[in-house]
């Protein structure tokens, strides 16, 4: 039963965050800075791309395989907070973080670097999370199970106890690789176990309803 999950895993983008338009505007940075067009919605396989995996592979994807570790250290020399005021936070998120930090601990697990830290900083999220793992702190990012055993370990639990949230099939790899139970949140691809809403999350987990935001 999910009522007997003893920790929460979660994704950021497209589960936190509807992040794509900040995620393209970031690539597309990179781009222009090479004289490479951008890389727009009319393009779903490689916008997928750009919000799901980490920047090592949408970069060798986009510049090519020669070009990528140009594209990563340029990358790093751009303020990611510019572009975290086109993140929109998903309906009901930070209510439903407040009270499910209360029952158990929570972690993020995302392909993101830095720039994870600072978006939680930016919308006064840290304080919920007990652990954040990025793509910074493992050998292999998401579709690897390395970011979701990490987060168990810090955590402190057996990935059996623990359920993650995610959109993409990296997520749900990533979660089969690790044997952490997963539900897929508002995503396109299909699962058997799905939410639309941090209320239904809720509800799935017996945790109440507060109405004060």
């Amino acid at each position: 039963m999910l009522s007997q999950v003893k920790g929460v895993i979660f994704d950021c983008d497209g589960v936190l965050f509807e992040s794509r338009r900040a995620n393209l505007a970031y690539y597309n940075a990179i781009l222009a800075y090479f004289g490479e067009p951008e890389v727009t919605e009319a393009q779903p396989e490689k916008a997928n791309l750009c919000h799901a995996a980490a920047s090592p592979e949408v970069l060798d994807v986009l510049l090519g395989t020669k070009r990528a570790s140009e594209g990563l250290a340029y990358a790093a020399t751009l303020n990611y907070r510019q572009f975290i005021p086109w993140m929109e936070p998903e309906p009901g998120m930070q209510k439903a973080l407040r009270q499910l930090s209360a029952t158990r601990p929570l972690a993020v697990a995302t392909n993101r670097g830095s720039s994870m830290l600072e978006i939680l900083d930016h919308f006064n999220l840290d304080g919920y999370f007990s652990t954040v793992v990025t793509s910074r702190d493992v050998p292999r990012p998401k579709p690897h199970a390395d970011m979701l055993l990490l987060a168990a370990q810090r955590l402190d639990l057996s990935p059996s106890e623990l359920l993650f949230i995610g959109d993409s099939p990296y997520d749900r790899m990533a979660a089969d690789a690790a044997g952490i139970r997963f539900i897929a949140y508002r995503s396109a691809f299909a699962y058997p176990v799905r939410v639309e809403s941090f209320a239904e999350l809720l509800a799935m987990l017996e945790v109440g309803v507060t109405e004060d935001t």
